[in-house]
């Protein structure tokens, strides 16, 4: 999926959220004209993820290497691949700290942002 001087990152266009601090990580990329290549959960791109429709949207994946990486992990490629968010990716990784921000992404935010995906789909086809 990816060549080893290039990071993917899979994510949910169609949610605000996510739309929002992707996109912003994309704009960024873009202008420093960082390795890094952004694909939308909704489209095409997916299936070269092997991830069905309701795995990749439970959470975010980056792939680098030929290795996937879901959630926290996924975050933290992302973060230090790009010079202003090195020091977030410190923070983050760190002993203490990294496993209690998994938790959180695990249990709280990505889980609640999945439902607030699920209402959306839902409403859509009402």
């Amino acid at each position: 999926m990816t060549d080893a001087a290039e990071i993917h990152v899979l994510y949910n266009a169609e949610c605000p959220i996510c739309s929002a601090e992707i996109g912003h990580y994309k704009a960024y990329a873009e202008r420093r004209d960082l390795p890094i290549r952004f694909d939308d959960l909704n489209g095409p791109a997916r299936a070269a993820w092997g991830l069905s429709e309701d795995e990749a949207a439970r959470r975010l994946y980056v792939a680098r290497d030929g290795t996937l990486h879901g959630g926290i992990d996924g975050f933290l490629i992302l973060w230090r691949a790009m010079p202003r968010y090195r020091w977030l990716a410190r923070i983050v990784g760190l002993p203490g700290l990294r496993p209690l921000a998994g938790l959180v992404y695990d249990k709280v935010l990505a889980p609640l942002i999945y439902r607030m995906h699920l209402r959306r789909k839902a409403r859509a086809r009402a």
